[in-house]
This record gives structure tokens, sequence and C-alpha cells, in this order.
């Protein structure tokens, strides 16, 4: 099955999906979170093939969620490090992490996930900016902005 592409539609998640969607991306970028910067490294933690792979760190840099650098010039070998577009995907990577350890990790949470200020294990939790309470799907509403019409954007 042919990939929709997303980038005429109008959304914030869509365009997110856009640049990281494919199947091996976030994985990618979750290795690139822990440290991981040479292909060969990626290519032996996950074991995905060669040229997938270089598709999608392609894919990463042409999206600006990563960029390259060569550190060896005879082979040409590059560097992959994540951008600030690419490092902010960290809380999207955590969420992700904290749904597969409640509701796919039958044998226990495979990592902790420890606050270096206080040496204790956390969770990621989503605060509002204004009042710092948690916010979840049954206290926030979504509203059209104030750039565009209500009906283009909501049901």
């Amino acid at each position: 099955m042919e990939r929709k592409s997303f980038s005429q539609m109008d959304c914030s998640v869509a365009q997110c999906l856009e640049v990281t969607g494919e199947w091996w991306s976030m994985l990618i970028v979750r290795d690139a979170l822990l440290g991981v910067t040479r292909f060969d490294a990626f290519q032996k933690r996950l074991g995905i093939a060669r040229n997938i792979l270089q598709q999608r760190l392609e894919s990463l840099v042409a999206g600006g969620v990563m960029e390259r650098s060569a550190y060896c010039e005879h082979p040409l070998r590059f560097d992959y490090r994540l951008t600030q577009k690419g490092r902010d995907l960290w809380p999207v990577i955590n969420a992700m992490r904290q749904w597969g350890d409640t509701y796919a990790a039958p044998n226990g949470a495979p990592v902790l996930m420890i606050h270096r200020d206080c040496g204790h294990e956390a969770s990621g939790v989503v605060v509002c900016s204004e009042c710092a309470m948690p916010m979840s799907a049954g206290n926030t509403r979504i509203v059209a902005s104030p750039s565009r019409e209500p009906s283009a954007v909501l049901p």
C-alpha cells in the first residue's frame, strides 16, 4: 500500500506524521535521544535493513529533525544528530513509552525514567502552562485558532 501524504492537510498532528510517521522514524529518534549518532549503531540496535535506515535518516534530515555531519572522509561517514526540532519530540517519545508500559508491556516496563534533578523515578505529565494543573482529554477543549474558520478545522 502506498503511503498517503499529509502535506496539504491543515492539521499539526498530520504535519508531525508527515515527517515522523514512518514505522522506523520514531525508533531512530528514540535512539538519537539516547545518544546514538552513527549509522552502524542505529542499524545494529534496531536490526533495520541498511537501505531502509538510509531512507529514514534522509527523510529525517530533509524534515529538519536530524542533521548530519561528516566524521570520516575515506570512506565518507556521517554522524546523525537531532536538531532542536528533533529534540522537541522527546515528550512525544516519552508519552509513547508510557503508553507502551501501561498497555503493551506484560512483563513490566523495560526502562525507567529517572528525573536527574531529584533522582526519583518519574512519569511525564502534561500540565497547563498557565496554572500548572495536570491536563487530560477530559479537562481540555479544542477551539479553532483565531486565524482559522471553525468550520474548516473542527467537526
